[in-house]
């Protein structure tokens, strides 16, 4: 399922005007690869995210909360509309807001 939630998802986020410009110069390719093993490794499956530490590749970047949560909304979206469960939904953002203060740099 991971595998087909990327591209649907990524369609989502590209399209969107605030978060879109935020690839513009990114390989799809190589993002999508990044992406299905971080979201196998955040759903608890067998897969070791090899990218970079969250913190250093989003690093400088400017992105903010408001941009995370668009992001994870069009995240829930996209589970949503290939008929994963509120729950399950639930559970996958729960585990993805944990990164949350890496992605927008904030530390403690």
């Amino acid at each position: 399922m991971i595998t087909a939630l990327i591209p649907a998802f990524y369609v989502r986020v590209l399209a969107d005007p605030e978060l879109g410009p935020f690839f513009k110069h990114t390989e799809l390719e190589k993002l999508h690869t990044m992406q299905r093993e971080f979201f196998v490794m955040a759903t608890g499956g067998p897969i070791t995210y090899s990218g970079r530490p969250l913190a250093h590749a989003h690093h400088g970047r400017g992105i903010s909360r408001h941009h995370f949560a668009l992001f994870t909304r069009h995240l829930v979206e996209t589970l949503l509309d290939m008929g994963v469960t509120q729950e399950e939904t639930d559970e996958v953002i729960q585990r993805i807001n944990a990164v949350t203060n890496e992605i927008v740099g904030v530390s403690y």
